[in-house]
């Protein structure tokens, strides 16, 4: 694999040498000690990162190395430039930021330090060029229907949507709110035999449970006040297709019943009629609850889960997927620039260590809205943590570091006293609550997290006396 390309510009050449001996083994080296030699190694060896001290003369009046930034960013939007300056010449640092410069550094110049900024900006510039590839692969298009990534969790994803997709088995997606489960289904249904006939998402929380029977399965004339016209239901209109129930734990018992029904039968009965009417349609379910507990607590019939449940697919949360996180911000970013007429090149260091070391609780709905806003707000060329509302790296580990001190010398003064079965019991216990209050009571989740299977965790709960349903959604 080649080396990617660096290009070092400054006027002393012990630094220069120095420099170049450094990072030699790790990248192909250019250099350049005067703006002239600057800008044409830009246009000749085109490099992917670039090393620049704001003067080349020693004159801060003359700062040759902010005409380089401009032209060299015109040249190549997505060069990486990380800019050198005095302690005392912060100003300049910001200036620089804002006009696009990746990150800066003051002198003198710290060799491992610089590594670790330069192999960060080499790895964003890796990311970038796949973005690229994958939108070439896809023709223009998004690859599984908007679901952009690379990582590993992803990659299982996309394999089993492959497997199952040609079939005609029922599945249920699961996952955390914001994840993609209905473009995880369009990617089942447009991969099928049925992608030429509809694909009907409805989202079985959102419509009050005395109109979904009807927007469900239709219903005939002057079977209520107000059914002036009989009309087709969901299930009549996806005949053929695909239906996608999204928060299918929210459906009432009658409903349920009547969606067992269908899936034994391939039967429904619109509101008010008296003949039944043969549907060939695909159920794909999804829910962010957790519907094995809803049978425990008897608020979901155990005989459609295991119709609806055929092939159960889990979708990672955000977290959790590694580089797609910036694949994702460079995405939406790209997408939003076109909208507002803007045209940021990217993400600050700062901003781009704030991305990977956030929680996400709205997963990639949530990246998206932050991203948009960034674009709309942000004065500079590059996003910033604030411009996305976000806290600066050095805040959230801060605030990790508080978390933890906190954490660890309560647990320790209160496991005081206690046998070792007695504090291992106590330390699982606390950890299973503090999973299922992130989770909302969610044990599939709660079980990935914790790195335990589900029958596993069953038992522990059993054991230690903990009911999932104290925790769903309650704040418990």
């Amino acid at each position: 694999m080649p080396l990617p390309s660096l290009l070092i510009v400054d006027d002393e050449e012990v630094i220069l040498k120095q420099l170049e001996w450094a990072f030699r083994e790790h990248y192909k080296v250019a250099t350049a000690a005067t703006e002239e030699e600057a800008l044409t190694a830009i246009k000749a060896k085109k490099p992917s990162l670039m090393i620049l001290d704001l003067s080349l003369t020693g004159d801060p009046e003359k700062l040759e190395g902010f005409h380089i930034l401009e032209t060299a960013l015109q040249i190549n939007p997505l060069l990486k430039i990380m800019v050198i300056t005095g302690h005392d010449e912060r100003e300049n640092a910001l200036k620089a930021i804002e006009m696009g410069a990746y990150d800066f550094f003051a002198k003198p110049i710290v060799i491992d330090e610089l590594m670790v900024i330069l192999n960060r900006a080499a790895y964003l510039m890796k990311l970038e060029k796949e973005l690229d590839a994958l939108k070439t692969r896809s023709g223009g298009k998004k690859d599984f229907e908007g679901i952009i990534a690379m990582s590993a969790p992803m990659m299982d994803v996309f394999d089993t949507v492959n497997r199952i997709a040609p079939t005609d088995v029922a599945v249920l997606i699961t996952g955390e709110s914001g994840t993609g489960k209905e473009l995880v289904a369009r990617a089942i249904h447009n991969r099928s035999p049925r992608r030429s006939k509809p694909f009907i998402p409805i989202n079985c929380g959102a419509i009050p449970e005395n109109l979904l029977e009807s927007e469900l399965f239709g219903h005939e004339k002057g079977s209520f006040t107000g059914a002036h016209t009989s009309r087709p239901g969901k299930f009549e209109i996806a005949d053929g297709g695909t239906i996608f129930l999204d928060e299918i734990g929210e459906l009432s018992h009658g409903l349920q019943v009547k969606i067992l029904r269908f899936l034994q039968d391939q039967i429904i009965e619109r509101v008010g009629g008296r003949s039944p009417l043969q549907i060939n349609t695909r159920i794909i379910a999804a829910t962010n609850r957790d519907l094995e507990t809803m049978l425990e607590t008897k608020e979901f019939r155990e005989d459609l889960y295991y119709r609806i449940n055929t092939i159960s697919l889990l979708l990672p949360p955000l977290r959790a997927r590694g580089d797609d996180i910036h694949l994702l911000a460079m995405y939406f970013l790209n997408i939003y620039n076109k909208e507002f007429a803007k045209s940021l090149r990217g993400f600050s260091a700062e901003a781009q260590r704030t991305l990977i070391m956030y929680r996400w609780p709205g997963n990639v709905r949530e990246l998206e809205n932050r991203v948009k806003r960034a674009v709309i707000m942000t004065t500079g060329k590059l996003v910033q943590p604030d411009d996305m509302d976000l806290p600066f790296p050095d805040e959230i580990e801060k605030e990790e570091e508080f978390e933890e001190a906190a954490n660890t010398t309560e647990s320790m003064r209160s496991l005081q006293g206690l046998t070792l079965r007695e504090a291992r019991d106590e330390i699982e216990r606390r950890l299973v609550i503090s999973a299922l209050v992130r989770l909302k009571g969610n044990v599939s989740a709660a079980a990935q997290e914790l790195e335990v299977s589900r029958p596993t965790l069953h038992d522990l709960m059993k054991r230690l006396d903990i009911d999932p349903s104290d925790y769903r959604g309650n704040g418990k």
